[in-house]
């Protein structure tokens, strides 16, 4: 049984967005694997993440707060099914299909044919209606009722490193005892981008063809890479030295580490841009990396190190508080 995601981030049902970011973000930099070397901090993290993801989008935190857990399993378009079933049951059955048959284009993932017509056409083989006279509507009438399977959509979580290299991937729908699909991600996939599995989706009625499976992909915060379409923004630690008379550092990039040249005079915030450095595009240009400099000190200066620094005071005239 999933634990309940406002549970995992310890925040009430009444929490805000901003309580819920917060939230996460102080989970987030205490589990993560990268800083978390205990062995169970990865599934935590992942669990972390699969809540904030869920609970930071109004809209499927709404269906997660109305159906629970097993609100990715409720078609999207439930109440617009149940008031077409209420409609069928109230005003009968309509619709031509080829060779006679009929055909229900319905969204009814999940939702049993029996359950919304069963009243209507009857049983197996049996009449169609209650006056017990055949109809096109049958099963057993001209060519049988045909159903198209419903286009289904579920969240595919992927990591900033994911996304940027792609490749294959198995996943699992439906939790224990769900189906096993494999996925081919391509590189550079952002978020809120679908992958689309045909044929995958509800089961048709009939002979009607299956419905087709949608992937909506989504980004897992990370506490380096932030993302913005297919730029990335990564922080720069420099020294007060290389940030003062400039230098070549190494900068993290999703695909490896890359090399930046910091201009000298340069101060917390500014940014260096890697171009073609972000996110892969396989329909165009690579988005861009911007290395954005964060000036760093020792925490515990060293006795040189202080009598450096203190030289400098008594020697610079500059103060950074002063507007040019």
């Amino acid at each position: 049984m999933a634990r309940d995601y406002y549970e995992v981030l310890g925040v009430p049902k009444t929490a805000d967005a901003e309580q819920i970011q917060q939230a996460f973000r102080k989970l987030a930099r205490r589990h993560h694997p990268d800083v978390n070397k205990d062995p169970a901090a990865e599934e935590r993290f992942k669990e972390i993440n699969e809540a904030y993801q869920v609970l930071s989008d109004p809209k499927t935190r709404a269906r997660y707060d109305r159906f629970g857990p097993d609100f990715r399993q409720i078609p999207e378009d439930y109440d617009e099914q149940v008031a077409a079933g209420r409609a069928a049951r109230a005003g009968g059955f309509r619709g031509g299909g080829p060779e006679g048959g009929e055909y229900v284009d319905f969204g009814g993932a999940g939702v049993r044919f029996e359950d919304l017509f069963g009243d209507i056409f009857g049983g197996q083989g049996g009449p169609a209606g209650r006056g017990g006279q055949g109809g096109r509507g049958s099963r057993g009438g001209r060519g049988g009722v045909r159903m198209a399977g419903a286009d289904q959509t579920a969240e595919l979580e992927l990591s900033v490193e994911e996304a940027y290299r792609g490749g294959k991937r198995k996943i699992t729908i439906g939790g224990a005892g769900g189906r096993d699909y494999d996925v081919t991600i391509p590189a550079g996939v952002v978020d809120g981008q679908r992958i689309r599995l045909a044929g995958q989706g509800g089961r048709g009625y009939g002979d009607a063809p299956a419905g087709d499976l949608y992937l909506q992909i989504r980004i897992a915060p990370h506490p380096r890479f932030r993302l913005s379409g297919r730029d990335i923004t990564v922080d720069l630690p420099v020294s007060p030295w290389e940030a003062a008379l400039g230098a070549t550092v190494p900068v993290p990039t999703p695909g490896g580490t890359a090399k930046v040249v910091v201009p000298a005079g340069s101060s917390t915030g500014r940014k260096l841009r890697l171009r073609g450095e972000g996110m892969p595009n396989p329909k165009g240009p690579p988005g861009d990396l911007y290395a954005e400099v964060r000036i760093m000190v020792p925490a515990t200066p060293t006795d040189r190190e202080r009598e450096l620094f203190e030289q400098l005071a008594a020697a610079s005239s500059f103060d950074p508080r002063r507007r040019s």
